[in-house]
C-alpha cells in the first residue's frame, strides 16, 4: 500500500487521550466525534485501496492488450483497411480528373 500524506491513522485517533480541565470538553461527545472520524478514515482508506487496486488492474490489462499479438493484428488490419480506402479514394478522385482532361 502506498503511504498517504495523512498524519493519523484510525488506531491513533482511537488511542488519543485528551487532558481535561476544570471546564473541559464533554468526554462522551469527544468520543462520539472521534468514532465518526475513525469510520471516515477507514472508509477513505478502503476507497483508496480499492482505487489503487483498480489502477493496478487497468495498467496490467493495458500492458497485456498492447503487447498481445491479437492487438497487433487488429491494429494492422485497421491500418490496412485505412490504406485500402485511401487508395480507392485516390483512384476515384485522380482517375476521374485525368480521364476528363
Amino acid at each position: 500500500m502506498e503511504k498517504t500524506s495523512t498524519q493519523l491513522n484510525p488506531q491513533e485517533i482511537l488511542n488519543k487521550e485528551f487532558k481535561t480541565g476544570i471546564r473541559g470538553y464533554n468526554q462522551e461527545e469527544v468520543d462520539e466525534f472521534l468514532d465518526i472520524i475513525i469510520q471516515d478514515y477507514q472508509a477513505f482508506e478502503n476507497q483508496i485501496n480499492k482505487l489503487n487496486n483498480e489502477i493496478r488492474n487497468l495498467k496490467r490489462r493495458m500492458d497485456s492488450e498492447t503487447s498481445s499479438p491479437q492487438s497487433t493484428r487488429r491494429t494492422q488490419q485497421v491500418n490496412y483497411d485505412i490504406l485500402q480506402r485511401l487508395s480507392n479514394l485516390e483512384k476515384e478522385v485522380f482517375g476521374k480528373k485525368f480521364a476528363g482532361s
